[in-house]
């Protein structure tokens, strides 16, 4: 996912929050991790628990995302 980078914090919460939701993650999930990305913290600032719940949503979007694209790209076959 590329945004610019001239949004504000509220803006990237929401880009982020509608690029989730929109490739399968729940709403709640996507809504938690979008709020970190948002956020744009280092790593070393966010708890195990939230780096956990943004690597599992983050693949989750990404494995959702590339089924789409070939789903896509089999249409066009």
């Amino acid at each position: 996912m590329q945004y610019p980078c001239s949004l504000s914090n509220e803006e990237k919460k929401i880009f982020f929050h509608t690029e989730l939701v929109r490739y399968g993650v729940k709403y709640d999930r996507a809504a938690t991790v979008a709020k970190i990305l948002a956020a744009e913290k280092p790593d070393e600032l966010l708890t195990e628990e939230e780096k956990q719940l943004v690597d599992e949503v983050c693949n989750e979007w990404l494995n959702n995302y590339n089924r789409y694209k070939n789903i896509q790209q089999s249409a066009n076959l």
